[in-house]
């Protein structure tokens, strides 16, 4: 099994996608703010589930980075907050987008309470 299997990595990295449609519409003068910040901090979910995989053999190492990636992802709501309150974002979008990253954080979490389930030995 490869990383991009996990169902984790899958809604997260659509999650980034449409993340990163939404903010093309995003004013310019956020570019190096808001627009910056919500695209790296969805994108980091991902790039640190696949690098929590590939640390599997070693569970604290595995754990950490999924530790990394529910931060992330916790990170990603803030700005979406900051978005809606500067009505970039629409209430529906905004409500669809938190509830698709909540699902992302029970996966995560999912994952990181049962490592043995994703390859880890516990031995």
């Amino acid at each position: 099994m490869d990383f991009k299997d996990l169902l984790a990595y899958q809604k997260a990295f659509s999650l980034a996608m449409e993340i990163k449609n939404l903010t093309d519409s995003f004013p310019k003068e956020e570019k190096y703010a808001l627009t910056d910040q919500i695209r790296r901090s969805s994108r980091s979910v991902c790039a640190n589930m696949a690098e929590a995989y590939r640390k599997r053999r070693y569970v604290n190492h595995f754990i950490s980075k999924l530790t990394d990636c529910d931060g992330e992802n916790s990170e990603t709501t803030v700005w979406l907050d900051f978005a809606f309150e500067c009505k970039y974002v629409a209430t529906e979008v905004h409500q669809d987008l938190i509830l698709k990253s909540k699902e992302i954080g029970k996966l995560i979490n999912f994952m990181i309470n049962n490592p043995d389930k994703f390859g880890c030995n516990l031995n």
